[in-house]
């Protein structure tokens, strides 16, 4: 792990600091940009807890900083919001052969790739759960404690993150998450490229899958548009919800009558997730 950060811009918010910065990432073998906000308790020298954000296919973090409307809340809370890329980049990072968007560049499911080329690079779970917290915890006034969202593809990625290290998170929530990622579209084709086609190496990565083993039960908190236009072919919220029940693993779905895909979704409903955040973290 490179610990030189290069900062790419600031931006004073709600009393607190968006920062962007790039860093050379051991991981992904590649330089890698993210995000963090800096409530205004920082700057007064107090510690506080961080919610990672894992954002969706074909973003950066500048989807989430500039369009969720999460600062006020999080200046509010005393919460700092990190945010890192969906994937790894560069001329050297092989991306879709097609040029598709969702799978490569923007699409790095955050999972630890087994299959060449995409092993040299596509290990966004590592990135996400170790290094960059290790990073952020040493740079910046963040006392450990530590929950963990996301939106669609970053869905998916709290969720399995989340549920394959107990201990690690305090809390967990998520927007339309791609919730059975080994039974759809999406999923099977970035599945099949980053793993390879024995699906039983799949399950490591689906958090429907995980949920029946999982060790620890924290608290889901998902919420679904009903007129999201990915929700029967790619998303099935109804799969986490039977795989929750037969676990006996605490999940509250709700869905929101009237609402789609997009960040007017995600801003409506932010800050309930905060404060879903906030009770762990804070209490």
């Amino acid at each position: 792990m490179s610990e030189t950060l290069t900062v790419v811009s600031s931006h004073k918010s709600f009393g607190g600091w968006l920062k962007r910065y790039r860093h050379k990432s051991s991981t992904l073998g590649c330089d890698m940009t993210f995000a963090i906000y800096l409530p205004p308790k920082t700057a007064r020298g107090e510690q506080v807890p961080a919610l990672y954000w894992l954002s969706g296919l074909s973003c950066t973090d500048e989807n989430f900083s500039q369009k969720a409307g999460a600062q006020r809340l999080a200046a509010e809370l005393g919460i700092a919001l990190v945010i890192p890329d969906t994937s790894p980049r560069g001329k050297d990072v092989p991306g879709d052969p097609d040029g598709a968007w969702d799978f490569g560049h923007g699409a790095g499911f955050y999972l630890n790739a087994t299959r060449e080329p995409w092993s040299r690079h596509y290990r966004m779970h590592d990135y996400v759960v170790h290094e960059l917290p290790a990073l952020v915890e040493k740079t910046f006034p963040v006392n450990g404690k530590r929950g963990i969202s996301g939106h669609s593809m970053g869905g998916h990625g709290a969720l399995v993150c989340a549920l394959r290290n107990p201990g690690r998170y305090l809390s967990v929530s998520a927007f339309a998450p791609i919730s059975n990622p080994m039974n759809c579209p999406w999923g099977e084709k970035a599945f099949s490229r980053y793993l390879g086609p024995d699906r039983a190496t799949w399950r490591e990565w689906d958090a429907c899958a995980l949920i029946a083993g999982a060790t620890e039960k924290l608290p889901l908190l998902v919420d679904q548009g009903d007129a999201d236009d990915f929700l029967a072919s790619q998303l099935l919220p109804e799969a986490l919800e039977r795989a929750a029940a037969a676990a006996g693993h605490p999940l509250t779905l709700r869905r929101q009558p009237g609402y789609d895909h997009g960040y007017y979704f995600v801003s409506s409903f932010i800050d309930d997730h905060l404060r879903h955040h906030a009770q762990a973290l804070l209490g």
